[in-house]
């Protein structure tokens, strides 16, 4: 195989609390292209606000090379964080990534990752994938924002993904374009990535059944449940729905009870509290605000219904995560 002419250079800019396997995910498989082409391919670089040691969700620590603000040129920059991750130095910081998106550095989010991209304001008119668990708490800060439900977003120079395991599809991406199809293929191959997915496909969303996930429902059940996530903040009552989709009443509730293992009620609420739970979590909004985003129009009702589903109100989850802040760094999926 031919030379590479100049290795890509990619940073990894970790904020405390950042999933770890989003970084090995990333890494890896950048490494193994390294080996299979018998070429540096790709060169890397972890990176913290000053420079200093940075734990993980999983509380590793991790010893950067670097201080944002000692980054000279790089051909991408990647942030990995919890959605609760600031700078201690906003002004300063963000108008680090902000010199970098102007100089050519093509900017990226992974998970938590994208929510400091935004508020450096470098997603603005760009979409970006969000990992599905942290949607409404996205949609709630950057309510001007479009996001999509993929697994990888590439909009021009922005790169976005919503897991660890779409961090891997996003740097065999970067790898095929560098080193061709042969060699992303055996990446894959060495880590038993069975599919090497690109832009365009869905994240899979548990739905509650036992080794079920929304795609592998019945058409009219996605259907439903996707007028279900449609109308978290005004619901949409279950008859209509059903009508909506094409099944009698009683054909929708068999139907999504064997589909789903849950009533289309049950269900539908749970998809409600799940967005009310990453406001209470990852938002300053007040509980009657939250309340009316997801469809009460008082606080009551998202109290009764948080409890039954969670075991722990709404005041006491977030005062619970507020601990977190304060004495160790929060567990955020990756």
């Amino acid at each position: 195989m031919s030379a590479i002419e100049r290795p890509t250079s990619l940073g990894f800019l970790i904020f405390p609390g950042f999933p770890m396997a989003c970084l090995t995910s990333a890494i890896e498989p950048l490494r193994a292209a390294n080996e299979i082409s018998g070429q540096d391919a790709f060169t890397w670089t972890l990176i913290s606000e000053h420079g200093t040691q940075v734990e993980s969700s999983a509380q590793v620590g991790f010893n950067p090379e670097l201080a944002l603000g000692g980054v000279e040129a790089l051909d991408y920059l990647f942030l990995l964080s919890s959605p609760l991750a600031t700078f201690e130095s906003p002004k300063s910081g963000n108008g680090q990534l902000r010199h970098m998106a102007r100089h050519g550095t093509k900017m990226g989010g992974v998970s938590g990752g994208v929510f400091p991209l935004a508020r450096a304001g470098l997603l603005g008119g760009y979409s970006c994938s969000v990992h599905w668990c942290y949607e409404a708490s996205f949609a709630n800060e950057f309510a001007d924002h479009h996001t999509t439900a993929d697994v990888i977003t590439i909009d021009r120079d922005r790169y976005t993904a919503s897991g660890a395991a779409a961090a891997f599809d996003l740097m065999l991406h970067l790898i095929e374009e560098k080193l061709g199809g042969t060699v992303t293929t055996e990446v894959a191959c060495w880590f038993q990535h069975p599919l090497v997915r690109g832009q365009g496909v869905r994240q899979r969303i548990p739905t509650g059944a036992q080794n079920s996930t929304a795609d592998m429902l019945p058409p009219a059940i996605q259907q439903a449940i996707v007028i279900f996530n449609e109308h978290i903040e005004d619901p949409v009552n279950i008859l209509d729905v059903a009508q909506m989709v094409g099944l009698s009443s009683r054909q929708m509730e068999r139907t999504f009870k064997a589909a789903t293992g849950q009533s289309p009620s049950h269900y539908y609420r749970g998809l409600r509290m799940n967005a009310a739970r990453q406001l209470v979590l990852y938002s300053k909004d007040t509980m009657t605000q939250i309340a009316q985003a997801v469809g009460y129009s008082t606080a009551a009702p998202l109290f009764h219904w948080y409890t039954r589903t969670f075991g722990i109100s709404p005041h006491e989850d977030r005062k619970k995560i507020n601990l977190f802040r304060v004495e160790k760094n929060i567990t955020v999926p990756s």
